[in-house]
């Protein structure tokens, strides 16, 4: 094996009841690189990585790491052999600090230490990697964007030499994702390997040196980055041409107010204000996105929406009625569906099957129950139609949803809320994680709910998605509304500025 290549992955293989994940993939990442790991949701990515990092054993194949040979039997061995990886999902005890999150099962942390020099040594190792963080801060009281940043520090605080990042940026804004670059190009001129699994092509082309594509587990490309740009790469990745293009408008319709704001405030259990005197409107045939930097209230705004978080102050309704004081399942039979931003804590059930996660908000409904019993043999019937219309890639509907890719995980959740949502669809991040297919047709979906005469709310952090769908667009800073533009005022850089503070004359 030649010495400068950091991992060599040969023949591997894995399979799973019912599923082949990986068919003999041959890979190597070299060291002082980044290599961009690509492919549709389910196509392997993750597999291979967490094979790589000792969470699953391959069934047949080799890992060489520096070139010798090596055997992880679980991810401590693979952590102690110099591999890290920042999850797509978080792994952190949403009950502590960030400081407690970070120094969590790490060897260096002092047997005895203050929370004031616990606190103090975490902000300096945010510091040391350009990731902002407040130490003492509550990380269920975090956007995922902030706790997304907690896992990228935890990860390289541990001086790992190959580090593995799984669509580090779907939370982050571009100044965010400008400084995470910044930290990624430090640490290969420090000659660390990274390996960086994204669907964003265009920022795959910036930062990575090399590229290889999976597809339904095997390799099927594997270039330099400067030989493609991102059509080629679309095209590789679901095996057929891929047409770019903006989403289109329906003609001017008739319009009506579904759902009010007045001047809304709302806390977190915490004590932490998230909402501000916000006041706003969503009408019928309307998509509304919602731009902001991550944790300037974009989770509470949705929340408070479907009942998940009462407002402190202020009126909110639907069609009219006061929703203040319902109850999540009472504010879902108006017709509010919500894709949210943390599918898996929020959406799921991880461990009941797709079948149940996928009637989970029409259980109570015919003729999956006739209000005492549960027709579980209607549940399966209904949720393999959804598969199918969803397009999820899965052996059967009885598995564990959690076992389920996160693209193919958030299709699931999509298919269920849209058909739920006849007056509201509450959709937060709803195309993070999805690869270039299933992006264009969650949009259609979506495009499908809003032309049918419901409302959306489509909260984003990419501006161009936010752009490319929105009829309007408001913009959130620290719980406030500073400005509401219509898509032919808003621009890339407007938003930006409101984003940034400077308030506008808000049009609710």
């Amino acid at each position: 094996m030649p010495s400068d290549l950091a991992i060599e992955m040969r023949n591997i293989s894995k399979t799973f009841p019912g599923v082949k994940a990986l068919s003999d993939v041959n890979v190597s990442f070299g060291k002082g690189e980044i290599h961009a790991l690509l492919g549709e949701n389910g196509a392997g990515k993750s597999t291979l990585m967490n094979v790589l990092t000792g969470i699953y054993q391959q069934n047949v194949g080799s890992i060489a790491v520096n070139g010798e040979a090596m055997e992880f039997r679980n991810a401590s061995d693979a952590i102690k052999a110099g591999i890290g990886m920042v999850h797509q999902h978080f792994k952190l005890v949403n009950t502590f600090t960030v400081a407690q999150n970070l120094h969590l099962g790490w060897d260096e942390a002092p047997r005895y230490i203050t929370h004031q020099k616990l606190n103090l040594r975490a902000k300096a190792m945010s510091e040391e990697f350009g990731l902002e963080l407040d130490p003492w801060a509550i990380v269920d009281d975090l956007s995922a964007g902030e706790q997304q940043r907690i896992e990228i520090v935890r990860v390289l605080a541990r001086g790992t030499q190959v580090l593995i990042v799984d669509e580090p940026t779907a939370v982050l804004t571009p100044t965010e994702v400008d400084s995470l670059f910044k930290v990624l190009r430090a640490l290969r001129e420090a000659g660390r390997t990274i390996i960086f699994i994204s669907h964003k092509l265009d920022e795959v082309l910036d930062i990575s040196d090399r590229v290889t594509i999976l597809r339904r587990g095997k390799v099927v490309a594997s270039h330099d980055s400067a030989e493609m740009d991102t059509r080629k790469l679309a095209n590789l990745m679901v095996g057929r041409e891929v047409i770019f293009e903006r989403m289109s408008r329906t003609d001017p319709v008739e319009q009506s107010e579904i759902v009010k704001f007045e001047n809304v405030s709302a806390i977190y259990p915490s004590g932490a204000r998230a909402l501000k005197n916000v006041n706003l409107s969503v009408r019928s045939h309307e998509i509304l996105g919602i731009a902001g930097v991550a944790g300037n209230g974009q989770r509470a705004l949705s929340e408070v929406i479907s009942g998940m978080l009462r407002p402190s102050e202020g009126r909110i309704t639907i069609d009219g009625q006061d929703i203040a004081n319902l109850q999540t399942a009472n504010i879902t039979n108006l017709g509010v569906g919500h894709i949210p931003e943390d599918r898996l804590r929020t959406g799921f059930a991880g461990d009941l099957p797709v079948s149940t996660n996928a009637v989970l908000r029409k259980y109570k409904d015919g003729p999956i129950s006739n209000g005492v019993w549960f027709n579980n043999h209607q549940a399966v019937a209904m949720s393999q139609d959804m598969v199918v219309q969803a397009e999820v890639a899965t052996p059967d509907v009885h598995v564990p949803i959690r076992k389920l890719s996160g693209g193919n995980q958030q299709r699931l959740i999509a298919k269920r809320e849209c058909d739920i949502a006849g007056r509201v669809l509450i959709s937060v991040y709803p195309m993070r994680g999805l690869d270039v297919g299933a992006i264009s047709r969650l949009r259609e979906m979506i495009m499908r709910v809003r032309d049918s005469g419901a409302a959306v709310v489509l909260i984003s952090e990419e501006l161009e998605e936010l752009l490319e769908m929105s009829d309007r667009i408001a913009v959130l800073n620290h719980g406030k509304i500073v400005g509401t533009l219509s898509i032919e005022e808003a621009t890339m850089e407007r938003i930006g500025l409101l984003m940034g503070g400077e308030e506008l004359e808000v049009v609710c």
